[in-house]
């Protein structure tokens, strides 16, 4: 039986680094002996269910998390009432639905008091990971048999009707996902004539075979040696030997001012391809190299397969320059292949490799540049350190849930969830109840705070600093982003002004100044706030994108979330600590106001840009304008806000929109009930700027269907995808089905049925 494990667990594994002894490590290990018979049996009926039901429910529950809990579930203290629920809500009726709801969430946390959860949804992470396993010679000694079948069981419940696989979970067939999942399914075991491959090579064939792949895709078959290299469009290393100062003009385009995750992709990709690092042919990889297109091998024209690229994957075509500039480097490699400038560039590019696995104890940025990072070590030094020290942490990036095994968008999002998971219990105002776990949280988001920098100097790595920030999942991640940061340091200051005896003694207020510091540091020159740094360069760079799958990746954008969550951080602190930066925080505060205002749309909402969609921006939206004292009642462009989502409510009572939104920068409804996450998000952008003064009655309503939503256990169903990245590859958030609903009924609770006049959090 498979079993969680969180923090600490090392194994004694001397490669394996922490800053905070593994806090918020997540890992799945197979016990033959783990469970009970029962247990064990009930996990094949979880798994049975999902299959049974996965053409409508593409999304597990971690149903596997909730079984680890089960012994916790059934000794909690309190459960949400039972029997319909009332027309007429009462304050101590939706607290007892908030009991339950907190009850039940605390048997999820662990130890060291984060909250773990699927962070997958993406298709084309674990095949790139596989396929770098198989090259450097260790797939079977890091994926065991038990993780290849979860793989393939994985694959066999997320293949559409058409045989082909999507971008994300619940994407329409592409060849990025298709491809790269038929490879995926073949090196971990699978026949070619198996239903799952089989069906997989006709779609393939049917839109001209593996040469319309996106350029990642002929990436990752280049490197399996099932795709030539010249059929690339140049990844050329030298670029970041390119002068960095702005003053030369080409500066603009160094790839140190692209969007650290695009940059610390390609930063990898670039060695990867200046090397021609190929997996050493098999019978395997032989077999796949026919397998994958309808004509000979030996007759496919390469020079024009660069630009080949199936319509189903075409959100971000190349523009007529782009192709220029390809064609001019493609040409420029029979030259610097094998030159002294190209040994230089590839030593800038280990340099800058090495780097960012140290400073990250080797988790990195993301799983797509783990994995290549890691290649790149092998292909460096196969028998080196840095490349043993990659593989123990292959595993933080793993999750196993009842549809099986996936490799996640990051490590987990542990600090966000357990951030947002204080702010939304504590404004429950039941600290009776939700003691013991806001302490342990507390444990937790102090334990995560960066409180030193990444390895001087900074600038020669093109970092931002960090000191007093707080990452997205764990310590030893460790990268710094403005969101997180806030939501991190309202989490702190939340939990600040509770009673010390039951939730701990406040985060000393320096390193408080510390992340205030980081925070304001992240305005751009339009106000805004971007992610992990500032922007540096400008908008017209998108031309040299070259992920056809992706959109607007090269840039870090200045965004309504980022923008809003440190508006509300800065406000929250200002309150605390009056007499800190007040001059320094005005001023950031009036521009973040300014460019919320220029971005919001002409009917009232904001585009989310980190989640489904426009309910998720329009909370960001309201919340940022509400704490600096605006309202329905005195601010036009609040009360656009607020008609935009009163009319999109659905008759249940609810809110339900489509991923479709993201791409499509248009609200989709979604088909179906309504959506327990969207509908928290919508009520809490309303309340944030009262309009249940206005007009309660759809907030009653929401209130209602979350209500009726809301499971006996006290857990809420997972519904549809609702993270998102890149405009249009959509992620799972699993604990948002939990947090949100708890957060929008104890914000009700107090502000509407009880008539509150203010509240602690945003």
């Amino acid at each position: 039986m498979w079993k969680f494990v969180s923090a600490g667990n090392s194994g004694g594994n001397p490669l394996l680094r922490s800053l905070n002894g593994n806090k918020g490590r997540q890992t799945w290990e197979f016990d033959e002996k783990a469970g009970t018979p029962e247990q064990r049996a009930q996990a094949e009926r979880l798994r049975a269910d999902f299959t049974a039901n996965k053409d409508k429910q593409h999304h597990s529950a971690d149903e596997l998390l909730r079984l680890q809990c089960a012994d916790r579930i059934r000794a909690k203290q309190h459960a949400p009432p039972s029997g319909d629920v009332p027309e007429q809500l009462t304050p101590e009726r939706v607290e007892s639905h908030l009991n339950g709801a907190i009850s039940f969430y605390e048997c999820l946390q662990q130890e060291d008091g984060h909250w773990p959860g699927d962070y997958g949804g993406p298709m084309f992470l674990l095949p790139g990971l596989v396929i770098a396993l198989y090259t450097t010679g260790v797939l079977d000694q890091v994926l065991t048999p038990h993780h290849k079948a979860e793989a393939l069981r994985y694959l066999t419940n997320h293949q559409n009707a058409d045989g082909g696989f999507g971008l994300h979970i619940e994407g329409e067939s592409t060849m990025f996902g298709t491809g790269l999942n038929y490879v995926m399914a073949r090196l971990l075991g699978a026949g070619p004539e198996e239903d799952l491959t089989r069906r997989a090579r006709e779609w393939i064939h049917a839109r001209g075979g593996a040469t319309f792949i996106t350029s990642w895709g002929k990436f990752w078959l280049a490197v399996l040696g099932v795709y030539d290299w010249d059929g690339m469009n140049p990844l050329t290393p030298e670029m970041w030997l390119l002068p960095y100062s702005k003053w030369s003009g080409i500066g603009y385009l160094h790839p140190g001012r692209f969007w650290c995750h695009c940059r610390m992709v390609y930063l990898p990709m670039s060695y990867v391809y200046g090397k021609r690092g190929t997996c050493k042919e098999t019978p395997l990889t032989a077999a796949i190299r026919r397998e994958l297109y309808p004509m000979s091998y030996d007759k496919i024209d390469w020079n024009a397969a660069r630009n080949q690229c199936a319509k189903e994957d075409l959100y971000y075509p190349h523009p007529l320059v782009q192709d220029v500039l390809w064609w001019v480097l493609y040409k420029a490699e029979n030259v610097l292949q094998g030159s002294f400038l190209r040994r230089m560039a590839l030593a800038e590019c280990m340099k800058h490799i090495h780097y960012e696995d140290e400073n990250t104890r080797y988790v990195d940025i993301g799983p797509v540049n783990k994995v290549i990072n890691m290649l790149c070590c092998w292909l460096e030094e196969p028998e080196g350190a840095a490349f043993k020290k990659h593989l123990p942490r292959i595993h933080d990036y793993l999750w196993l849930a009842e549809d099986g095994l996936k490799m996640q968008g990051y490590n987990g999002s542990q600090l966000w969830d357990t951030s947002f998971a204080v702010q939304a219990i504590a404004e429950s105002g039941l600290l009776e109840v939700s003691a013991r776990c806001l302490a342990k949280a507390h444990e937790y988001v102090e334990q995560s705070q960066v409180i030193e920098e990444a390895e001087p100097p900074l600038s020669s790595f093109y970092r931002h600093i960090s000191k007093g920030a707080w990452p997205f999942s764990s310590r030893d991640h460790g990268w710094p982003i403005s969101d997180c940061s806030s939501e991190g340091l309202k989490a702190a200051l939340t939990l600040a002004g509770l009673s010390a005896e039951k939730v701990g003694e406040p985060i000393p207020a320096e390193r408080l100044y510390d992340c205030v510091n980081v925070i304001l540091s992240y305005q751009n020159s339009d106000g805004g706030m971007a992610t992990y740094e500032n922007t540096r360069s400008f908008h017209w760079l998108e031309i040299l994108n070259p992920a056809e799958t992706f959109g607007d990746i090269i840039v870090d954008y200045s965004y309504v979330e980022c923008t809003s969550a440190c508006i509300t951080a800065l406000c929250a602190f200002r309150k605390r600590y009056p007499q800190h930066r007040p001059a320094d925080i005005s001023r950031a505060l009036g521009r973040a106001e300014a460019f919320i205002r220029s971005i919001q749309r002409p009917d009232g909402s904001w585009y989310g840009s980190w989640g489904v969609c426009f309910t998720y921006g329009c909370w960001f939206g309201t919340t940022g304008l509400a704490a600096l004292g605006h309202n329905c009642q005195n601010d036009p462009a609040v009360r656009r806000c607020c008609e935009f989502l009163a009319v999109r409510q659905r008759e249940d009572g609810g809110w339900g929109e489509s991923y479709l939104s993201c791409q499509d920068k248009v609200y989709s409804q979604l088909d179906g009930d309504s959506h327990v996450v969207n509908t928290a998000w919508a009520m809490l952008a309303l309340m944030a700027v009262g309009y249940h003064k206005v007009d309660p009655a759809p907030l009653h309503s929401a209130a209602r269907f979350l209500l009726r939503q809301q499971q006996p256990s006290g857990d809420w169903p997972q519904q549809h995808i609702s993270g998102v990245f890149n405009r249009n590859c959509m992620i799972t958030y699993a604990n948002y089905r939990n947090i949100f609903p708890i957060w929008a009924l104890g914000h009700y609770r107090r502000l509407v049925l009880q008539g509150e006049q203010e509240v602690t959090t945003f």
